[in-house]
């Protein structure tokens, strides 16, 4: 028996293609959640490299190619945007944990010195480029990792202006959470501090501003400007809200 060809609003629901205003505070309306969150203990989010060969070899990729710092980040951010869709998006369309995964692991391939050196695209672009030929090197689904390169892309395309992937805007909401705290009351204390010891930040605010202000100095014009390079690279920096857990080892 054949499977049923997926139809294109399927794959646009499947992989968080759904529509979401690019305004964080749009869709917050001037609250810290739409939702109460409530802890989520990390053994109830299974992680789809047991059962998604796909997930399996790009988080091999991701180990060998990232810093642990780095790699670190995209295993927490997996965690903050899985729960973040759950408690705070519960009415949009589930999208896929496997499509989640590969983006994150993949958000930050970029910002490797080598991948950052490499191109005079900025490092976003630069990432999207790479996960989409790493996707299809794999034979990986053609709209999932167009998904995927989408979102990586439009990471730090925070704005107020337009429209967004629900993948996309999920990412930038665990990004910024990881980075610099901004809504920093969308996820509970009980399960920021489990996932930081699940994948402990071993400094990587210092890392990532380090990366940032590398960025800066190998492509002024790099679309991370438009955040601000000091402001950002001091938001990285200086994130109180996570100094108790960054030096978790």
């Amino acid at each position: 028996m054949t499977t049923p060809t997926p139809s294109r609003d399927d794959l646009i629901s499947l992989h968080g293609f759904t529509p979401l205003p690019v305004d964080q505070d749009a869709i917050f309306q001037g609250k810290p959640f739409l939702h109460q969150p409530t802890p989520v203990p990390l053994s109830s989010i299974p992680y789809p490299s047991s059962t998604d060969p796909l997930v399996a070899k790009v988080q091999e990729y991701a180990k060998e190619k990232l810093p642990i710092q780095t790699y670190n980040h995209s295993m927490r951010v997996f965690y903050w945007s899985t729960i973040i869709m759950q408690q705070q998006f519960p009415s949009l369309p589930p999208i896929s944990p496997s499509t989640i995964a590969l983006t994150c692991l993949l958000h930050d391939i970029g910002t490797t010195p080598s991948n950052q050196s490499s191109t005079l695209l900025s490092f976003e672009f630069q990432g999207g480029v790479i996960a989409l030929d790493l996707l299809k090197e794999l034979n990986g689904n053609k709209s999932q990792a167009e998904a995927v390169a989408e979102a990586i892309i439009r990471h730090q395309d925070l704005g107020t202006v337009g429209t967004i992937t629900a993948l996309g805007q999920i990412l930038q909401l665990a990004t910024v959470y990881d980075n610099m705290s901004l809504r920093p009351y969308l996820i509970h204390p009980d399960t920021k501090a489990e996932v930081n010891k699940a994948y402990p930040r071993k400094g990587w605010s210092g890392c990532f501003s380090a990366a940032i202000a590398n960025e800066k100095k190998l492509k002024p014009w790099g679309h991370t400007s438009h955040l601000g390079w000091e402001v950002f690279e001091n938001g990285v920096r200086e994130n109180e809200f996570m100094r108790e857990v960054d030096s978790w080892e």
